[in-house]
């Protein structure tokens, strides 16, 4: 199985799986809402664009994916960006199936020259580049006893090293627009057990202010996306080796779709979020406010 350690599902490692109840949901939540065009002529990069590969037969959609594939149903061109070549091809593939318009950059975003490269290789792909999103993550290590220095080094390295180089880069290739962080409620409260993951989710909502900061003056936004309880496959497969997590109090009383994070997301992008930055959207059903 590849190397989940850069594609794109960063729920929080110990939210509950209670159901999503898909048959109640709007079409929105759970991906059949047409295009309204919001980022028609927008070009966008999206770092952890796969999804996990998972055994189930109809497995859920990753954060990443979702937000790739939204933000082409809404009019951008994006570039689908993953370490797993196979990841990244699906998503670009679901998106030229509905018409839209995919190309594909394959990256490890623990290089430093990659995080670079990335950058380049989109901006020649769609011309120019008005959008980022950034949305890789793992876990190391639980609790600080079993957690070791390499835990914490190659958990930074993805979760909050590879943010800033990527950050950076975009702004020295000219990102005209709009960068979001996906991060996680565990930068928020403490529950993870995992104090790698926690600091480095807690360190993106600060580089985010200060990339938003930065960038005012040139008309470029920094937001954060904060996930909850997010039912994906890497959610999934934390639930298999913690089945606690069901019990997680959600004033909604169920977990999310990764579709409700990518709205969040394409709103943050889109030209309607033109007078929002350094802000903290939190899509958890209500988890942190319990």
């Amino acid at each position: 199985m590849p190397d989940p350690t850069t594609t794109g599902d960063t729920d929080r490692p110990d939210g509950a799986d209670t159901p999503t109840g898909d048959d109640s949901l709007p079409d929105e939540a759970v991906g059949q809402a047409p295009g309204r065009g919001r980022l028609t002529g927008h070009r966008i990069v999206v770092v952890g664009a796969g999804t996990r590969p998972s055994d189930e037969p109809d497995p859920p959609m990753g954060n990443g994916r979702a937000i790739a594939v939204l933000a082409a149903r809404e009019g951008a061109s994006v570039v689908c960006v993953d370490v797993d070549r196979h990841a990244a091809e699906a998503t670009a593939e679901l998106i030229t199936a509905e018409g839209g318009t995919a190309a594909t950059v394959i990256a490890d975003v623990t290089d430093a020259d990659a995080c670079d490269r990335l950058i380049t290789e989109s901006v020649e792909a769609l011309g120019g580049l008005d959008g980022v999103v950034l949305n890789v993550g793992i876990a190391r290590g639980f609790h600080v006893s079993g957690t070791t220095a390499a835990d914490w080094d190659s958990t930074f390295a993805v979760n909050l090293r590879a943010h800033f180089l990527v950050t950076k880069a975009a702004l020295a290739h000219g990102v005209t627009s709009s960068i979001v962080f996906v991060g996680s409620v565990a930068g928020l409260k403490p529950g993870s057990r995992m104090p790698a993951y926690d600091a480095s989710k807690a360190g993106i909502l600060g580089l985010a202010r200060q990339v938003a900061a930065e960038g005012g003056r040139r008309g470029i936004r920094a937001n954060t996306v904060v996930p909850g309880l997010i039912d994906t496959p890497l959610g999934r497969l934390a639930t298999a080796g913690r089945p606690n997590r069901a019990g997680a109090p959600v004033m909604l009383g169920r977990h999310g779709t990764a579709w409700e994070v990518a709205y969040a997301t394409i709103f943050l992008l889109s030209d309607e979020a033109s007078y929002i930055t350094g802000q903290t959207i939190v899509v958890d059903g209500g988890l942190t406010g319990s």
